[in-house]
């Protein structure tokens, strides 16, 4: 799945510091009743102050901004509420999930569903295969996040589409595909179903890449917003189509079907410097502003779809090839071999640009989504393209704060005071400490 377009924010949040005394959430809802406003979710949060309670909520986009304003006054002028505050410290910040079974929210704001296709799509006559991806795309719609991934049994014509585009891309990953996904593909044919006589099963993608990379798949219905997939990613969730494409054109689809998931995207998820700057792009849209958005769809374009890396020649190492990491040429065999060969498009004769990766450059270069790319961005390594990333989101954000992951509880905490980042520093602390004692011992070991 690549991202649409950014969406506007749908939601925007409290944090709400209330007096421990009984009642009081309920004379903060009537405030917020007797205004017309909507809540679309009400969490309680833990606070070291035992004398109070924090309440994060979350307001209907419809709400006019002075009716909220009339209400969070009134919450303050009559002590219902000790402290009222947005989200990240700013009023204009959209909204965006803290936990991991906040994405549960996205499930049905899919912009396409699996069974509407375009007049041009190959299987837009064919009842039969929409009534099909309706079906799959179900699931997609009824899944909870955490819960086991429901098993779709394939039909003989579905796999039958697996196969011949199985074995077509298979023949070309050894002189195309970077060493990382050659080196993880037969991993995923050990431990994951990756064969060419039936389509592997998302759960059993999902339960190895949780034990490699801590990334996890989740089926969706169609197409996302931008926003909502990248903050996705932030949780180390990435969000994979369970339907392909139409049997009369195996090796064509005009949007992300499983095997772009799969043969594209899960095998690079497996590759720890690829999860981390997949990570750090989604980290990076959290409440992030439309404008930034869209700089961080284009730098996943030009990266996780497209990206290509240098490689040594194993024959002479003094030659440089250029190798595929990016799920749009690994899913693409026609691409595939443009990209990472002869450099020329086959029907129209023109040649592509090759061009150093910069996250800064990347940001502002639009791209094509119908044809080949006529620009590539080139890395020196995955782990260089780590670190530009994430040296390009430190310093260009525009948040009035950060967020830091934490992998123990699937959750984001937002860093907008003083007390956050003194926790913050004690775990910093911690880690140095530890890593101060493990240079002694081994040192000591060395001796």
């Amino acid at each position: 799945m690549f991202p649409a377009s950014p969406s506007s924010k749908a939601f925007r949040s409290l944090l709400m510091t209330l007096p421990h005394t009984v009642g009081s959430l309920k004379s903060s809802l009537d405030i917020f009743s007797k205004y017309s406003i909507n809540l679309t979710k009400i969490e309680s949060r833990p606070s070291k102050n035992k004398q109070v309670f924090d309440f994060v909520v979350d307001v209907d986009e419809s709400v006019a901004k002075d009716r909220l304003e009339k209400a969070i006054n009134e919450l303050l002028n009559t002590n219902t509420c000790e402290t009222v505050k947005f989200i990240g410290a700013n009023s204009d910040t959209p909204w965006f999930p803290r936990k991991i079974t906040d994405i549960d929210t996205f499930t049905r704001k899919c912009m396409e569903a699996g069974a509407e296709l375009d007049s041009d799509h190959p299987g837009f006559k064919d009842e039969e295969y929409k009534e099909r991806r309706k079906m799959i795309a179900e699931i997609a719609l009824n899944y909870k996040q955490g819960t086991p991934i429901p098993r779709v049994k394939y039909t003989k014509a579905e796999n039958d589409t697996w196969r011949i585009i199985y074995q077509k891309l298979t023949s070309y990953y050894p002189k195309y595909a970077c060493s990382q996904f050659n080196y993880l593909f037969p991993l995923f044919q050990q431990n994951c179903g990756f064969l060419p006589d039936a389509i592997p099963q998302l759960q059993d993608v999902n339960d190895f890449l949780l034990d490699v990379t801590g990334f996890k798949l989740r089926p969706v219905s169609g197409l996302l917003s931008a926003r909502d997939f990248l903050n996705g990613l932030a949780f180390r969730v990435f969000h994979s189509t369970q339907y392909i494409r139409h049997h009369s054109k195996p090796l064509y689809t005009p949007e992300p079907d499983v095997v772009h998931e799969l043969m594209g995207h899960s095998i690079m998820l497996a590759d720890p410097d690829f999860a981390d700057f997949s990570q750090t792009i989604g980290l990076a849209s959290l409440g992030a502003s439309d404008e930034e958005v869209e700089k961080l769809v284009r730098i996943y374009w030009y990266t996780l779809e497209f990206g290509i890396v240098k490689e040594k020649n194993k024959e002479n190492n003094n030659n440089m090839e250029l190798k595929a990491f990016g799920a749009g040429l690994l899913s693409s065999f026609g691409e595939l071999e443009y990209s990472c060969g002869t450099g020329i498009d086959k029907e129209t004769g023109k040649k592509c640009e090759y061009i150093k990766f910069s996250p800064e450059e990347a940001s502002e270069r639009s791209y094509p989504i119908t044809c080949y790319q006529p620009v590539y961005f080139v890395v020196d390594s995955l782990e260089s393209c780590k670190e530009k990333i994430r040296s390009y989101v430190n310093n260009q954000s525009t948040r009035p704060f950060n967020v830091k992951y934490n992998p123990y509880t699937n959750s984001v905490e937002v860093l907008d005071t003083n007390e956050k980042l003194v926790s913050l520093s004690g775990t910093i602390q911690n880690n140095i400490e530890l890593l101060r004692s493990t240079l002694k011992k081994l040192n000591t070991f060395d001796l």
